[in-house]
């Protein structure tokens, strides 16, 4: 197939690395196709102060990206899939997720583990879920609100401003950076954002040619996984700021799906399991989601927005 294909991406390293990575999967089962990046500033690019639990709306990070293929400017994106809100635009569609990096949060530190940390100490993070977490194991650690790009962020404990900073393993891995991370922190105790770890590839939902091309792309398991996540954060009115976590693992033809919900105001914690077979996905996140709801998570979730740091 002989045609040009213009990729919408974030400006930022990473997210040039991520659609890189994207576009060297498409290169490879088609080496006759031209394809060229175009780098799109968002929202949260620009607004670099403003706590992300205070945005208001949804796609912080996306929007501007979504309007470019709805525009035909460009003809698919790549996208962190924690930042895709869980409703997607109309003549849009999630075509594709490559296999999923880890999904883990990671600690980085001058040198010290979570549990080695001095009482006091500032945790940099934006994260409600992550906050929530860490006040669970540790509520003699402050967590703080940090923003910019990961090397930002990492510069700011190096200098000292921030003891410690809470990070995605997969943002780490990406831009080569695991000897930086100093604890990979136990999914028992902070399970990650929804989508954590995985790509999202979007594209029109009337473009067949795209749509053809990018189904190669397509990683079973990592789609099964993240069908579940979406499916419970979707059915609890949540998004990726609220405090939401959830993860789906895949062995053979079933799904295992852990999910949380924490009441940060009355430090209430609502967590549960669903396991089913990986055909039917979408009901497992919908069944647990619906099990929080009726144990009182509902009562907290309303007027939430969709952001989450890496």
């Amino acid at each position: 197939m002989s045609r040009k294909i213009i990729v919408g991406s974030r400006g930022s390293k990473l997210a040039l690395i991520q659609t890189e990575s994207v576009v060297a999967l498409i290169r490879e089962a088609n080496p006759d196709i031209e394809i060229t990046i175009s780098q799109i500033v968002t929202g949260g690019d620009r607004d670099q102060n403003t706590p992300l639990e205070q945005v208001a709306g949804t796609g912080f990070f996306i929007t501007e990206i979504e309007e470019a293929l709805l525009d035909g400017r460009i003809d698919l994106a790549v996208h962190s899939l924690k930042d895709m809100p869980s409703q997607i635009p109309d003549g849009l569609s999630l075509e594709a997720t490559p296999r999923r990096l880890d999904p883990r949060d990671v600690l980085i530190t001058r040198g010290k583990t979570l549990d080695e940390l001095a009482p006091g100490g500032r945790i940099g993070t934006s994260s409600s879920r992550r906050t929530a977490q860490l006040a669970a194991c540790r509520p003699d650690l402050e967590a703080a609100g940090i923003r910019g790009n990961v090397d930002t962020r990492m510069n700011k404990v190096t200098s000292g401003d921030y003891d410690g900073l809470i990070s995605a393993a997969a943002a780490l891995t990406r831009l080569s950076w695991e000897d930086r991370i100093t604890e990979y922190l136990p999914v028992e105790h902070f399970l990650p954002a929804v989508g954590q770890g995985a790509l999202a590839v979007e594209t029109r939902s009337n473009d067949e040619e795209i749509r053809a091309i990018l189904t190669p792309l397509n990683h079973l398991p990592t789609w099964q996984s993240i069908t579940a996540e979406r499916a419970f954060l979707r059915t609890l009115g949540g998004g990726c700021q609220a405090p939401i976590a959830a993860l789906g693992t895949v062995e053979g033809a079933t799904l295992h799906l852990d999910g949380m919900v924490v009441d940060v105001t009355k430090n209430i914690t609502f967590r549960g399991t669903e396991e089913g077979s990986t055909s039917s996905a979408e009901e497992i996140g919908l069944k647990l989601a619906e099990r929080l709801l009726a144990d009182g998570a509902a009562e907290f979730l309303f007027g939430q927005g969709e952001n989450e740091e890496r």
